[in-house]
């Protein structure tokens, strides 16, 4: 273990967070899903009903390639604690990384599939196998690039301040960006695949061949009307992420002292060993974080098969992540009243009320469905935020009980948790999907009808699943030992610690 001089400047580590920070790392997580509520929202489906590939092939897909992320968080976590540059040791890697990551999102939307342009350009067409390898190997590519930019800026929190107020500003401001950009790409995309949708071709019984050859035309004007939505889209957001990107790159500023950058890769193992407040964190996430990330992927068809059109996924986006926008100002307040374990602790209650009872909702109730949405998305947002902040406290909680501080190593087994978690939330969504018999699109059927089998799987998946993992969740966590009093007091030994290593070392001079 190395050590290097302590800054100067470590007392700004309690300061107050200029607004253009706060916004700026705010705009991070605006970015981040642009990138990353695309796939989540959206992917599966593009997948079965544009690309043409079978929900079983997807959700093994996703098991294989969310795992190998998992292990890319932690290759991006040793990466981020060997650097030190005149930016900092987190912002240059989202300056570095921004342009790739958005243009790899607009890769995985664009599988060379027949009927339609790659890239909007190229007459270029895969078999059902060639397009299987390219999607396992564009999400593959995303998955690196992405832990790449996330691993630092989900550590970039717990370096610009250990003030527990300024820090529930900054995950306060996370979780807005983060329910603008989710919010605002349903927007975008929903509405153009519903218009779409309507045009739909239909093949009559009995149709002459002459019918059939134009049903087959226009099956192929369908499909790739669709995937011209996706084309121009992910190339949008390569646009405005890559601003919102450099903006929290230039905002932001890394103030907190690191006297041990460097871990080696045993000691990385360790940190969960001994950080017993991260080790119920992560376990308690990965139950929780199971039942969110597989409701992302079958919210589009919730919309089309339950709500009767898939426009209705802007709605269900707004409601259920958007609710994220009226709770987030309050959201600091909320933790100083209850504190940051209690508030992961009990608002599982709401995605158990409001998973079961959005479980029941009769086919077409759409309102009935928005109001049991909001209550399951105060749950979802309000923990989703809560868990940022209770990570960036377990790096002061591992500093103390081992003498070093490591946000890279402590962020990158967090979000390994994370990345598990969406492997199986993700592949659960997609086998439900193929459990209950989906149909996914082809050629010359690009819209088909599909069994009630299969409605029941994506009620199940969007509301008692989520209900199941978040009551699991519940009971772990009830144990969790890091209250904000033990935090402040760690905390304030933590920065004695360093007073006196700095005073023993000036005084060896």
């Amino acid at each position: 273990m190395t050590t290097t001089a302590l800054p100067t400047r470590h007392l700004g580590a309690l300061e107050k967070q200029p607004a253009t920070a706060v916004i700026g790392y705010g705009l991070g997580d605006f970015g981040m899903n642009l990138a990353f509520s695309m796939g989540t929202s959206f992917l599966l489906y593009y997948f079965t009903d544009v690309a043409g590939l079978t929900a079983a092939a997807i959700g093994t897909m996703f098991l294989v390639v969310r795992l190998w992320d998992a292990f890319t968080d932690l290759f991006a976590g040793r990466m981020v604690d060997k650097t030190m540059t005149r930016w900092g040791k987190f912002r240059p890697f989202i300056l570095w990384f921004a342009v790739p990551v958005l243009f790899l999102s607009f890769l995985n939307f664009n599988v060379p599939t027949e009927g339609v342009k790659w890239l909007g350009l190229f007459d270029v067409s895969l078999d059902t196998s060639g397009r299987l390898l390219y999607a396992y190997l564009a999400y593959a590519v995303l998955g690196l690039l992405y832990s790449l930019i996330n691993i630092p800026y989900g550590s970039l929190a717990s370096a610009m301040t250990q003030s527990v107020n300024q820090r529930a500003k900054l995950v306060a401001a996370r979780a807005f960006g983060a329910a603008v950009g989710g919010v605002m790409l349903t927007y975008i995309v929903a509405p153009q695949i519903s218009a779409i949708q309507k045009t739909a071709p239909k093949l009559a019984e009995g149709a002459d061949a002459a019918a059939q050859a134009a049903y087959q035309a226009a099956a192929i004007a369908y499909r790739q009307n669709v995937q011209n939505v996706f084309t121009t889209t992910t190339l949008l957001f390569v646009l405005l992420g890559s601003i919102a990107f450099f903006l929290t790159f230039w905002w932001c500023r890394e103030s907190v002292v690191r006297s041990t950058p460097r871990v080696t890769i045993k000691e990385t193992v360790a940190t969960l060993k001994h950080n017993k407040p991260l080790a119920y964190l992560c376990a308690a996430s990965l139950f929780y974080l199971i039942g969110l990330f597989a409701v992302g992927g079958s919210t589009a068809y919730y919309a089309k098969y339950v709500l009767g059109d898939i426009s209705q996924t802007a709605n269900m986006t707004l409601v259920n992540s958007g609710i994220a926008l009226l709770i987030t100002p309050i959201i600091p307040w909320i933790i100083r009243k209850m504190g940051k374990k209690n508030v992961f602790q009990w608002c599982g209650l709401f995605t158990i009320v409001g998973g079961v009872s959005l479980f029941f909702v009769p086919a077409g109730a759409l309102a009935l469905a928005l109001v049991f949405l909001a209550v399951k998305g105060v749950g979802a947002s309000l923990i989703n935020t809560v868990m940022f902040g209770l990570e960036a406290d377990t790096v002061e909680y591992g500093e103390w009980k081992s003498g070093q501080r490591s946000e890279g190593a402590t962020y990158a087994i967090f979000s390994f948790t994370r990345k598990v978690t969406q492997s199986i939330g993700g592949a659960l969504g997609a086998w439900m999907l193929a459990i209950g018999g989906y149909l996914s699109a082809t050629a010359t059927n690009p819209n088909p009808v599909q069994p009630e089998s299969a409605i029941f799987a994506i009620k199940f998946t969007i509301g008692l699943l989520p209900a199941i993992c978040a009551a699991i969740a519940m009971v772990i966590f009830w144990k969790y030992p890091l209250t904000d009093k033990l935090f402040n007091s760690i905390r304030d030994e933590n920065e004695a610690r360093k007073l006196a290593l700095a005073a023993e070392s000036a005084q060896s001079y």
